[in-house]
């Protein structure tokens, strides 16, 4: 009998898993692939490998004729054996610390058989909690030529750059897969099903964000519904509403994700799922006692990302070994796409604040006429802060190539609400970014 059964070793078990070991409890994880789940492997940590050079090409591209006069072309070959020899170590690494803390690694395909029991095979394990960390995959459009598409995990594992890359949908993955397609040369076309990529992120930005892509070279097609994929004499043939037509050598599905809550057992026990995921309490209890989820599959009105999934996986440490028995309380989230320039963002948006003028005051700083951005010639960056009625930092936004170092900086403010003298007690490096944007808090 195990005190904790996590299903998934993702960032939202094994960051848990471990602590609870430590603390003396005894701990099992299941994983029937790579341990570490999709951040560790095919998410985050692969696609910022990929994306560096990305962000370096863009910094030279700026000071052309400023110290540089050429700009240099990425090796995609050479880019993808850098990224299995960062990445492929990471899946043994994640196993040997959950060995190393104590915990029982079980290799298989989880069922949960009831609710305190789950099947790995043909043996049985019990546990006096069970914790659901199945996250999440990629959503696929169920359209004629469907086996056509490619999707995220197949993107990062490419040994050839095509000539001629298309993707459909322009959230996170959609975007940040463009720029590091177009820099890596590829002729690339986004296919959007609306009129807005990026929803979650502040517009006048994302619209910024567009414009620069665009003048590199990639192709926007908005409130497109793709209806087949078909093999072509010269590639694949896309086809949309009103006879849109377009070929391409290589076609990306990034429609989204869906969490992942089917093949699981989680029916035999009656556990509470919706379009969103897991049906959790403010404990992350689901509607069965003793039965617990986190990370990407949860319902949450939170951000799906590694960060809450690592948070959602201590607290229950926390929880489970006594230290803690109050609800979860999240705290101010960062958000980024790694696009180049990034987006970045935290606390109360511009656009809420915007709702509400008796409340909030939005304050916007171009980076054009900083003579600290003027070094590497950034000239179309952007900051935008919101303050509340006590003149407090309780918003912020950034499009730059710095935007995630800025709002890092500035989550410490929103969370702990410093006001503008306790700000002002901060003496930074000279020069540095923190610096330059504190002095505007």
């Amino acid at each position: 009998m195990f005190d904790v059964l996590f299903i998934g070793s993702g960032q939202g078990a094994w960051n848990g898993a471990i602590p609870m070991s430590q603390a003396g409890l005894k701990v099992a994880v299941v994983e029937e692939d790579l341990f570490g789940g999709v951040c560790s492997n095919r998410g985050c940590n692969a696609k910022i490998t990929l994306d560096k050079p990305v962000e370096l090409v863009r910094n030279i591209e700026q000071l052309q004729g400023r110290g540089f006069d050429s700009v240099p072309q990425i090796n995609w070959p050479d880019l993808m054996a850098h990224k299995h020899e960062v990445i492929g170590r990471l899946a043994a690494s994640n196993e040997q610390k959950l060995v190393k803390a104590g915990v029982q690694v079980i290799k298989g395909h989880a069922t949960v058989t009831a609710a305190d029991t789950v099947t790995v095979g043909a043996t049985e394990y019990n546990a006096e909690k069970i914790v659901l960390a199945l996250g999440q995959l990629p959503h696929r459009l169920d359209i004629p030529g469907q086996a056509y598409l490619r999707d995220s995990t197949d993107f990062m594992a490419l040994t050839q750059m095509p000539e001629r890359v298309t993707i459909i949908g322009a959230g996170y993955v959609g975007m940040e897969f463009a720029a590091i397609a177009n820099t890596a040369g590829a002729e690339v076309n986004v296919i959007v099903k609306g009129h807005q990529p990026l929803r979650e992120f502040y517009q006048p930005y994302v619209e910024r964000l567009v414009v620069s892509l665009r003048e590199r070279g990639v192709r926007f097609f908005y409130d497109q519904q793709v209806e087949s994929v078909t093999e072509s004499t010269s590639g694949l043939l896309l086809q949309g509403t009103n006879q849109f037509a377009l070929e391409s050598d290589y076609i990306l599905d990034a429609t989204g994700r869906e969490p992942h809550v089917t093949d699981s057992g989680l029916e035999n026990i009656g556990i509470a799922t919706n379009a969103n995921g897991i049906v959790v309490d403010d404990h992350l209890q689901t509607n069965v006692a003793g039965v617990y989820a986190t990370g990407d599959v949860v319902d949450k009105t939170q951000p799906k990302i590694t960060p809450v999934a690592i948070f959602e996986s201590q607290y229950l440490a926390q929880l489970f070994t006594g230290q803690t028995t109050a609800p979860i309380n999240y705290p101010s989230i960062a958000t980024t796409v790694f696009t180049s320039p990034r987006i970045s963002q935290v606390g109360i948006s511009p656009t809420e604040a915007a709702k509400s003028p008796d409340q909030y005051t939005i304050e916007t700083f171009e980076y054009a006429e900083d003579w600290f951005r003027q070094v590497q010639n950034e000239t179309d960056g952007s900051l935008t802060l919101v303050f509340d009625q006590e003149n407090i930092l309780v918003g912020a936004v950034e499009y730059s190539n710095e935007a995630v170092d800025t709002i890092n900086g500035l989550l410490e403010v929103i969370e702990l609400r410093l006001t503008h003298e306790q700000v002002q007690r901060f003496i930074y490096t000279f020069p540095s970014l923190q610096h330059s944007y504190f002095r505007k808090v």
